[in-house]
């Protein structure tokens, strides 16, 4: 069978602007490409600013990981400054981003992917008595008697693998709609700590700058307490049963992959930072159960198929971003960044890989379940109940350091920016390893460099022509109708890279273009 050239563009619920090009060959992808489609450009408007600027600006990358990136810049400029955190802020922090964990790991199960392993239209089957289910069945049927069944559909069409019991896909349903409550009250806890969510602006070079009463944390607490119900009785049943039933043909199937894997750790349980609730740790070459030490001189980037000017290899440190659009032969706005010359996938499969977490290990021994989508997700779950645990034991923490009366929440003594210094801030996001690296001149910003998540995970080809992590995930992966690429995406949408727009299919032989409006 000829080869079939199959284009997504963009991936949708995803966060940002994506393009995937597959070639199918027997229905099987032979090969693939990760287009990051759009320039930000923070890094040059980073340039020249005051240094403090940064936890701000960069907070604006994302405005889902906004936290993520102004922790993450508050790290850097913590250690340009020299500045120590005291405990208080510490645990505010933490509190912060496990808050914005507590959202968004449930949100991506749900609402991002869960549509591509159900067929929705199964509700209208439903003959149970359930009071619950058969409101959200009326609902439904209410939506399709109108019209318009948003956000559930469209959608691409159930193949083999997707859950049409109707009970099973009604309470999934029901499920949804639950968690987008469950999800807004994550972000309010978020808020309590750090003002507002998004771009909040609680997390600053040496600390934080909310300083809380009783009342917040005890607000905090009733909302972490059906939060945390939630993730327990309802999202992490909810992975596990379908990993390990409807989708365990496919968690079994697992398919393309380097098998690297790579976490800088984060979460501190000590003013030190010596103890890390995620670990730091690479595991190379699918040698599961085997953690190496991570080493940060090891990060290096190229830009062979990126449209930036051509370098050498280079660490962020010392990163350059000057763009080229009309280079030839590039195809992404990412770079390719590799660790020990080697492509990483990060994440929390990787954390929970890279902490040798027995659940986890576990589940994949009993199963048989091979590194690929399932486990994403099952991994994420899992990973949810450790954070759920530790959020409980940093704020029980913080009552403690507020009934003595002591509360210190910011370094006071280094806010003034230095003269001349660099710093490296690293920590985990959501979605993975992220990191920034600063240098400072005449007290004002020279150079700034960002190495998120999807860069990593969803980079072009190196020097070396090696696949970036999502395009190698993708090889092998079964796509027996051109025309519904569900697979494609299931596995794309399993990293986390969150947007809805329309699919182009492109048919080599006709060069006809397909449209179809995909939730």
């Amino acid at each position: 069978m000829a080869v079939q050239k199959i284009v997504v563009d963009p991936v949708t619920r995803i966060e940002g602007h994506l393009r995937v090009e597959v070639e199918v060959e027997n229905g099987v992808v032979k090969n693939a490409w990760s287009h990051g489609t759009m320039f930000r450009g923070f890094e040059q408007l980073l340039k020249g600013k005051d240094p403090r600027d940064a936890s701000y600006v960069t907070e604006r990358v994302c405005g889902v990981c906004t936290c993520s990136h102004g922790l993450t810049s508050a790290l850097t400029l913590d250690q340009a400054f020299g500045a120590q955190v005291p405990e208080g802020g510490r645990l505010i922090r933490n509190l912060i981003l496990g808050a914005i964990w507590l959202h968004d790991h449930p949100l991506h199960f749900y609402h991002l992917s869960a549509l591509d392993y159900l067929d929705v239209m199964a509700v209208a089957q439903y003959q149970g008595n359930d009071k619950g289910l058969l409101g959200v069945k009326d609902k439904i049927l209410k939506l399709v008697q109108m019209g318009d069944t948003s956000p559930l559909t469209p959608r691409y069409e159930p193949d083999q693998f997707c859950v049409r019991d109707p009970e099973i896909v009604l309470s999934a349903v029901s499920h949804y709609l639950k968690a987008l409550e469950i999800q807004a009250k994550a972000k309010k806890m978020c808020a309590i700590f750090a003002g507002k969510i998004p771009h909040n602006s609680s997390m600053v070079v040496g600390g934080v700058t909310k300083y809380p009463n009783l009342q917040d944390l005890d607000n905090f607490r009733t909302l972490l307490k059906e939060v945390g119900d939630f993730v327990r009785d309802v999202y992490v049943p909810d992975v596990l049963a379908f990993g390990t039933g409807p989708l365990l043909p496919l968690a079994q199937a697992g398919v393309g992959g380097f098998g690297n894997f790579l976490a800088y750790g984060w979460f501190p349980n000590d003013k030190d930072g010596k103890d890390m609730m995620f670990k730091a740790g690479v595991v190379m070459d699918g040698q599961i159960g085997k953690t190496r030490e991570f080493d940060s001189n090891k990060i290096l980037e190229e830009v062979k198929y990126s449209w930036y000017e051509d370098t050498e290899a280079l660490h962020p440190s010392k990163g350059v971003t000057r763009y080229l659009a009309d280079k030839k032969e590039a195809y992404s706005w990412m770079k390719a960044p590799r660790y020990d010359g080697k492509p990483m996938e990060v994440g929390p499969l990787a954390r929970m890989l890279v902490q040798q977490h027995k659940p986890v290990l576990d589940l994949v021994t009993k199963y048989k379940i091979k590194p690929g989508a399932v486990a994403r997700h099952a991994a994420r779950a899992v990973e949810t109940l450790l954070l759920l645990e530790h959020v409980e034991k940093w704020l029980n923490e913080l009552y403690e350091l507020m009934g003595k009366g002591d509360l210190k929440i910011h370094d006071t003594e280094h806010w003034d920016p230095p003269k001349e210094a660099s710093g490296m801030g690293l920590s985990e996001a959501p979605r993975g390893a992220l990191g920034h690296w600063i240098e400072i001149k005449e007290q004002k910003i020279a150079n700034y460099q960002l190495v998120v998540p999807s860069t990593w995970n969803l980079s072009p080809r190196d020097g070396k022509d090696q696949r970036g992590p999502v395009e190698e995930a993708l090889i092998g992966a079964p796509v027996p109708d051109p025309k519904n690429p569900i697979n494609v995406v299931r596995i794309i949408r399993s990293f986390d890279p969150c947007i809805s727009c329309a699919v182009h299919l492109i048919e080599p032989e006709t060069n006809e273009i397909l449209e179809f409006r995909i939730g």
